[in-house]
């Protein structure tokens, strides 16, 4: 059974870090594009960062560029999503999602593209 779990999420204050994970079970996640979204009270889903089969393209919403990082560790059918700065805007949960592709450094940067969807995990920034 393919599954996606994310983890990490919580209360943090403003300006502080957390680091969100992913981790599949059920297909080896080096075969696929795997991306961070989330989705605020109220808001529809926005894209916030992917990253490529081999690690070696990345991308990111240009609101969270400079503050998050995404890395993937395929050893351990892992991706992570390093939040550092938060703002209260950052406040939304996440969601990690799978695209299933054959090309190394392939992005994808819409909902529809991606196969697979973890169930989320909460992130609150406030004081």
């Amino acid at each position: 059974q393919v599954r996606l779990v994310e983890s990490g999420g919580g209360l943090v204050q403003p300006g502080g870090s957390l680091r969100l994970s992913c981790t599949a079970s059920g297909f080896t996640s080096d075969y696929y594009t795997i991306g961070w979204f989330r989705q605020a009270p109220g808001k529809e889903r926005e894209f916030v960062s992917a990253i490529s089969r081999s690690g070696g393209n990345t991308d990111y919403t240009a609101s969270v560029k400079g503050r998050f990082t995404i890395s993937r560790d395929n050893a351990k059918n892992s991706v992570y999503l390093q939040m550092n700065s938060l703002k209260p805007e950052d406040t939304a949960v996440y969601y990690c999602a799978a695209d299933s592709n054959t090309y190394n450094y392939r992005l994808a940067y819409t909902a529809r593209e991606y196969d697979y969807w973890g169930q989320g995990t909460q992130v609150t920034v406030s004081s």
